[in-house]
């Protein structure tokens, strides 16, 4: 990890792949990664952490299922929502949207339970960010 700034606009111009988070920093044993996201992922669920959103640019939706039934969570630029343990969710991007995610170190982006993988999916625990 670096020990300077990061400019997180330069880090989202160094690469173009979609749904495909890259490791900007680290803290304690929690990555913040960034992805650039595009249509829709899949419905998955992270038994053991939350997951935590930030849109950095576009608008993101979050599908949830939670126990009381199926609602869907809208994220214009600038919000944050952090989706429950155990609470499967899929996320989408109908035009397109940069998000910053925190989320423990090693944590899957297709979670821990999920629907069949895409293939243009990229099921990683994260990249490493090369600017």
């Amino acid at each position: 990890m670096s020990n300077e700034p990061i400019p997180l606009g330069k880090a989202l111009a160094s690469f173009d792949a979609l749904w495909s988070p890259r490791i900007v920093t680290r803290v304690n044993d929690y990555d913040v990664r960034i992805a650039k996201v595009e249509g829709e992922h899949i419905w998955h669920v992270h038994d053991d952490t939350d997951e935590f959103f930030l849109v950095l640019d576009g608008e993101l939706h979050i599908s949830l299922r939670e126990p009381t039934g199926e609602r869907t969570v809208l994220l214009p630029r600038g919000a944050v929502f952090t989706v429950p343990r155990g609470i499967e969710h899929k996320p989408y991007a109908p035009s397109g949207a940069a998000i910053l995610l925190f989320e423990p170190t090693g944590t899957s982006t297709v979670g821990d339970r999920h629907d069949e993988i895409p293939d243009h999916v990229d099921a990683t625990v994260g990249h490493a960010l090369h600017t």
